[in-house]
């Protein structure tokens, strides 16, 4: 009987869910041998850079079965799922642990469901973020921007007009295009590369982002988050970002960003609290460790 944690992720969705698989695995292979399947090969050869031992690569969520075996436990952090697939994961773990972003989701029978937003048996609610975001740093850089870590269609590049005038950091995404940061410089004070990732986030003072997770790190810092609500991207977490009074932007609306910049100094932002720990317990006891 073997351990895995799934998560569907990638240069063309975004390391949203990956940023929350690295947190929990991380202190999971404390403890029991776990592998992380990623849906993307390129993530996966690069997950040692984040602390995680063993991952791998599969191309469709489909061919987990050719890797676990029936009776084994996994974590299953994707919304790329139907019910007639959730019902075959289901029997064919011995455990399995669903994590949903989705606030009108329910839990079905057999399994376990970690959850922003539902409560109940079987179910813990939390929000999983990495506990190094919550030890804050000096805020240095006024305002970032960072678009998220997929843009295949070049959405910064045709929308950077709207941020052109504010004057604020670029922090670049996972994705590689030659030349995409050079079309960019002048629409930025300065751009910083994705290796900088944690520090930029930690040390903006106001984070304007379309990464869920990014605005949520930046809060739990003591940051200032304004969390752009991209059109290609779910609003999952619209219902959690009201809860918390995390500004929203729609689309790419320059008046309506600047007004918001302007008053997010002033904001009450709420506190985010750690819950890692629990998490984690409530996956220990899933597991039956």
């Amino acid at each position: 009987m073997r351990f895995f944690y799934y998560v569907h992720t990638g240069h063309r969705i975004g390391l949203d869910r990956f940023q929350r698989a690295a947190a929990l695995v991380n202190e999971l292979q404390k403890e029991i041998d776990i592998t992380l399947l990623c849906s993307d090969f390129r993530i996966a050869s690069e997950a040692k850079e984040y602390g995680i031992k063993r991952s791998v690569g599969v191309d469709l969520v489909r061919n987990i079965p050719q890797i676990a075996h029936h009776g084994d436990k996994i974590i299953f952090d994707s919304a790329e799922i139907n019910p007639t697939l959730l019902e075959d994961m289901i029997q064919y773990f011995s455990t399995f642990i669903r994590v949903s972003d989705d606030p009108s989701d329910t839990k079905r029978p057999g399994e376990f469901l970690i959850s922003p937003y539902l409560e109940g048996e079987d179910i813990y609610k939390s929000v999983v973020i990495d506990e190094r975001y919550f030890q804050p740093l000096p805020k240095t850089i006024p305002v970032t921007l960072f678009f998220g870590d997929d843009d295949y269609e070049k959405d910064l590049e045709k929308n950077q007009g709207v941020f052109k005038s504010i004057k604020m950091d670029l922090l670049m995404g996972f994705y590689h295009f030659l030349g995409y940061e050079k079309s960019l410089m002048d629409s930025f004070s300065t751009v910083h590369e994705s290796e900088a990732y944690e520090t930029v986030i930690r040390t903006s003072e106001i984070l304007i982002s379309a990464s869920p997770m990014a605005a949520l790190q930046s809060l739990a810092g003591g940051g200032k988050p304004i969390y752009l609500q991209r059109p290609d991207y779910s609003r999952d977490f619209i219902p959690l970002f009201q809860s918390l009074n995390i500004p929203i932007v729609e689309g790419y609306d320059q008046e309506h960003l600047m007004q918001t910049i302007s008053k997010a100094s002033s904001n009450n932002y709420h506190n985010l609290n750690k819950s890692n720990n629990k998490v984690i317990d409530f996956i220990r006891k899933s597991f039956n460790l």
